[in-house]
């Protein structure tokens, strides 16, 4: 049973190693096709590409900064949004359901 297990161990082992491997080599297979685009005239478009992909994946949602009142104003000040959520929460719980976009 110990062998069996250790037989195993060794295969999982190398099975790894090969897997790391083979990612290692697509990896830079992959930037080095991303290079050779960049440095053409395209690649410049690439680069803002990038820049605006990598813009909107760091973004913090959890922050929201306007809200659009139920009435069709924008409310920026802190305290208005307080207010503007605290209606809209307690009018979406007591079955009051409004068109927020």
């Amino acid at each position: 049973m110990d062998k069996e297990k250790e037989v195993n161990r060794m295969h999982h082992r190398i099975a790894k190693r090969e897997a790391k491997n083979a990612m290692a080599v697509a990896k830079n297979y992959v930037y080095e096709r991303l290079y050779q685009r960049l440095e053409s005239k395209e690649g410049e478009k690439e680069v803002f590409k990038l820049a605006r992909s990598e813009k909107r994946r760091t973004t913090d949602l959890s922050s929201v900064r306007c809200i659009k009142y139920e009435d069709g104003r924008v409310l920026i000040e802190h305290t208005k949004l307080q207010e503007g959520w605290r209606s809209y929460f307690y009018n979406f719980f007591n079955g009051e359901r409004f068109d927020v976009s």
